[in-house]
């Protein structure tokens, strides 16, 4: 029989922060950390805890004017050779190092130790930890969660545990990425003339990708940066044939002030008579820093200093929900993915501190 893995929510959050990422948890094997989840919550009588899939979803019913759903990941992207967890300093400041120590661990720890101890928090709390987040959006928990149960995502405000070094970043940029291609007439390389070439078709494609200037857009107050850009292309079948097909794969990364038809709209509008198709399309969300319990939340813990989240979060999903909703977690974001995946012990600290300040006190 496996070993059973466990997770002791009385630890340190450093603590449970390092059970996390050393109880492996690759995106298709969430199963074993989901076990430890239900596990570690089963005796706590606040909360209700359901479960779908490897999804779990605990919630208190304090009868609370207002509630509030906090939510984060619990799968990473694959290993390479940065588990098991260590300790290490640099710079004179000391992390937690690994696979999952920024993306997104650290912020469920937090949200786990929290949801463990806050008997009477000032707000009733929908805490969502769920799978599949680092792959095909087909795949994502979050997503299926929406769909199997809509009844979950009933609050007036939400935080996704994403890492931004401790800051509160608003809302999301959108996502669109789309195939443009060209065509032209196969022949022998040794007699091009009888031929078009489709990869020199592209050439104008490149043009405009290149001399394009990305629009920075203020959104309530805060400033997003776009981003066009190339990012694959492929043509030709042999090294002696003119190519009849040349394929360039575009993302673009537009500001939540546009909804993903109107970026499509857009790069229509760049890219005249050319085949486009549409590979994949989420909506931004707007900061939702204007609402009275995200107001509170920036001046318990963000000392009214909010940034944009340039990146597509699964913020957009309660952003769609009409549920405004920021990103909040330990960890730099550049360091997301990396093999050298690090956490700075004082930021999941400083966000326990935060988060637990303003759930117990500071939502009045």
């Amino acid at each position: 029989m496996p070993e059973t893995l466990t997770l002791n929510l009385s630890a340190s959050v450093i603590e449970i922060t390092r059970q996390l990422c050393d109880l492996q948890s690759v995106s298709g094997n969430e199963t074993p950390l989901a076990d430890a989840i239900v596990a570690a919550l089963a005796g706590f009588d606040h909360l209700e805890i359901i479960r779908d899939g490897d999804t779990i979803v605990a919630r208190t019913s304090l009868g609370r004017a207002q509630r509030v759903v906090i939510a984060g990941h619990i799968d990473t992207v694959p290993l390479n050779n940065n588990l098991p967890t260590r300790f290490e300093t640099l710079d004179e400041v000391d992390y937690l190092w690994g696979r999952g120590t920024v993306d997104m661990k650290a912020g469920v720890a937090v949200q786990l130790k929290l949801a463990a101890e806050l008997v009477a928090p000032v707000v009733d709390v929908t805490w969502m930890w769920y799978d599949h987040e680092e792959v095909s959006d087909d795949l994502n928990g979050l997503g299926r969660l929406a769909r199997n149960r809509p009844d979950l995502f009933a609050g007036d405000f939400a935080i996704l545990g994403e890492p931004t070094n401790g800051r509160i970043e608003g809302g999301c940029n959108g996502n669109l990425r789309v195939e443009i291609r060209t065509f032209g007439l196969r022949a022998h390389s040794a007699r091009a003339w009888v031929g078009e070439n489709a990869i020199h078709k592209a050439a104008p494609i490149l043009n405009i990708l290149a001399a394009y200037e990305p629009r920075s857009v203020e959104v309530e107050g805060l400033v997003y940066r776009e981003g066009l850009n190339a990012v694959g292309i492929t043509g030709g079948i042999a090294g002696n044939v003119i190519p009849d097909e040349c394929m360039v794969h575009v993302n673009y990364r537009f500001a939540p002030s546009r909804s993903g038809a109107e970026a499509l709209a857009h790069l229509h509008e760049l890219f005249p008579g050319y085949e486009m198709t549409v590979v994949d399309l989420a909506e931004g969300a707007r900061p939702g820093l204007d609402a009275p319990l995200a107001q509170q939340f920036l001046a318990a813990v963000g000392g009214g200093d909010a940034m944009p989240k340039y990146g597509w979060t699964d913020v957009a999903r309660f952003s769609a929900l009409g549920m405004p909703a920021v990103n909040y977690g330990p960890g730099d974001p550049l360091k997301a993915h990396a093999d050298d995946e690090r956490v700075a012990l004082f930021q999941i600290t400083d966000c326990e501190i935060g988060l637990r300040s303003w759930l117990t006190a500071a939502a009045n």
